[in-house]
Order: structure tokens, then C-alpha cells, then sequence
């Protein structure tokens, strides 16, 4: 008479295969849309999890009456840290898939099952919810830039290559009982987004994309300015890229910069035979590039050596 109930005593939404996964949602000051994202978010999901990340309104009371799980974190501590412990809930309460959905309401609840289903189908331990698969996502021209670097950057530090994803910014994924056993890395902030598919990338977990709507036209718009949001997060890719690929990261532009100073000698010493005239600046600017770019070449080179024999030693224990 009174319904079923899942572990914890919130009511479960009855309809087959929901029990199978559950919806993680950031939350901070989103007391104005939180309830309704959980009211629809409940018609796809057996839980929806609601991680308060230290707000100030009355987020937590209305993530609870809308029927959420809810974890109040005792300060603000940034995305990442609200992922992970919506996360470790999941893992606890043995579900599983998690879909990962922003408590901001840029996100469209009816397309979890879309989101979800190469994980409940086996295909799939990471689905991104592509903004740039089709034409349904409006996103501002600045918006559109500003995420295509960071996408191009981040596919750049993913090993191998094997998958290039379309943005690989997106907040609306799927993850799957393997991924959500693997998620040992650390992050901070906005860079768990790129953080989670070069960690995913490298213990080659299946990876697969699907197109999503957004909507920018919400109450609270984005929590950061988003020119520092982008560097911030770009500034974390760079350093990633540099670390597991620093033959990339030092050997590229140390050899461009090498050429550069090679072309410049080649002129100095020209135009002396010609003219009988030495540029000092151009010799000096020149010498200074080789010796830049052959310096850098030669940290590239022996970086990707380490980063090789420690691949390796990680690969036999």
C-alpha cells in the first residue's frame, strides 16, 4: 500500500532495469531548480544522489523532499570532490552504472536513458554526452571555441589516441561498475571532466560518445567566470600532456624553436658574405634558440625514456 522502497528508505520509482543504476548530481545553491531535476531525474533512475557541496540555500532540505539521496559536504570543496564522494555512495550502495548529471539544470534528466544505455548494454564504460554530435546543443560562439581547445588539448593527452572525443567537457556522462572500481586518480575542480578520460583512456576502458542537448538559459548560470574556468582547466590539461607525453610537450617546440635558431644563423652568416655585415642580434637571438631548442629536445627525449621504463615497471607488478 505504502510502495516499495530502496536502501535508506527512499521511495523507488517502479519500471523495469531502474534498479540497475543511479543519478549523481553536483549541487551548490541550486535550491530554485534542484527539486524538479530530481523529480524527473527519478522517473529514469532507481536513486538520485545529490551531493550539497557546502551551499548556503536550502539545497539540501529541497534535494530531500524531492525523494534525493542527499551528502552535505562541510565546505565547498569543487566538482571533483563532489563527484567523488557521489561516487563512493554509488559504489556502497553496489550499483551498477552512475550517471553523472549538473544539478544546474543545463542538463535534459529525459535523456538518461539515452546516456545510459551502451553501459547497461555492456558496450561502453565511460558515455559522454556529446554538446557537438548534432545541431540540438545551442552553445554561444564563445562557448564553442573556448571548448573545442579544450577538447583538442585534452585528446591530446589521452594515450594511444585510440579515442578522440567531441568535448570532452561535458558534466553528463555514464559510468559503468569498471569504471566506477577504477576512479583512482586525483582531480580538483572542473578538470575531473578530462581528468577521468585520460585516467579511463590509459587502462583502455571502452569509451564511446552520444549527442545531448544544453541549455545555458538557467538561474545561476556557470559558477566560475568562464575565461578563468577555460585556463584553469586548460593549464591542468598542458601539465597532463606534459607528463605522459613530454616528448610532445618538450620535443615539438624544442625543435621547432631549434630550427628557428638554425635558419637564423643560416641568415647571419648570408648576409655577412654578402655585404660583408654581421648582425650581432640576429647571431646572438639565433645561438640562444639552438641552444633553447636543443635543450628542450634533449629534456623530451630523456622524459619519455623515464616515463617509458616506469610504464613498464608499473605494467610487470
Amino acid at each position: 500500500m505504502g510502495g516499495s522502497r530502496t536502501a535508506g528508505g527512499i521511495p523507488a520509482v517502479p519500471g523495469a532495469d531502474r534498479n540497475r543504476f543511479a543519478v549523481v548530481a553536483p549541487a551548490y545553491n541550486e535550491g530554485l531548480v534542484i527539486g524538479s531535476i530530481i523529480l524527473q531525474a527519478r522517473r529514469h533512475a532507481d536513486r538520485v544522489i545529490v551531493v550539497d557541496d557546502g551551499s548556503s540555500d536550502r539545497t539540501a532540505e529541497t534535494a530531500r523532499l524531492a525523494g534525493a539521496d542527499v551528502i552535505r559536504m562541510p565546505k565547498n570543496g569543487g566538482k571533483a570532490k563532489a563527484m567523488m564522494a557521489g561516487f563512493a555512495r554509488a559504489r556502497e550502495l553496489g550499483y551498477d552504472a552512475v550517471v553523472m548529471l549538473d544539478g544546474d539544470g543545463q542538463h535534459d534528466p529525459d535523456e538518461i536513458p539515452a546516456v545510459v544505455a551502451p553501459v547497461l548494454a555492456g558496450v561502453a564504460d565511460l558515455v559522454i554526452g556529446s554538446r557537438f554530435l548534432d545541431t540540438r546543443a545551442e552553445i554561444p560562439a564563445y562557448r564553442r571555441a573556448g571548448q573545442l581547445v579544450l577538447t583538442g588539448f585534452t585528446n591530446l593527452s589521452v594515450n594511444g589516441g585510440t579515442f578522440a572525443t567531441t568535448d570532452s567537457q561535458s558534466g553528463f556522462r555514464a559510468l559503468s561498475r569498471r569504471a566506477l572500481d577504477n576512479l583512482n586518480f586525483s582531480s580538483e575542480g572542473y578538470n575531473i571532466e578530462s581528468d577521468m578520460i585520460a585516467h579511463f583512456a590509459s587502462l583502455d576502458l571502452r569509451v564511446t560518445e552520444v549527442p545531448i542537448s544544453v541549455t545555458y538559459d538557467v538561474p545561476h548560470k556557470h559558477k566560475k567566470n568562464p575565461i578563468s574556468h577555460g585556463f584553469g582547466v586548460l593549464a591542468r590539461i598542458v601539465g597532463l600532456i606534459g607528463y605522459k607525453k613530454p616528448l610532445l610537450f618538450f620535443g615539438i617546440p624544442g625543435g621547432v624553436i631549434a630550427l628557428l635558431g638554425i635558419a637564423l644563423e643560416i641568415y647571419t652568416f648570408s648576409e655577412f658574405f654578402r655585404i660583408n655585415q654581421f648582425h650581432y642580434i640576429l647571431f646572438t637571438a639565433g645561438m640562444t634558440a639552438l641552444i633553447l631548442g636543443l635543450l628542450l629536445v634533449s629534456s623530451g627525449l630523456i622524459l619519455n625514456f623515464l616515463v617509458s621504463m616506469i610504464e613498464r615497471r608499473v605494467g610487470k607488478t
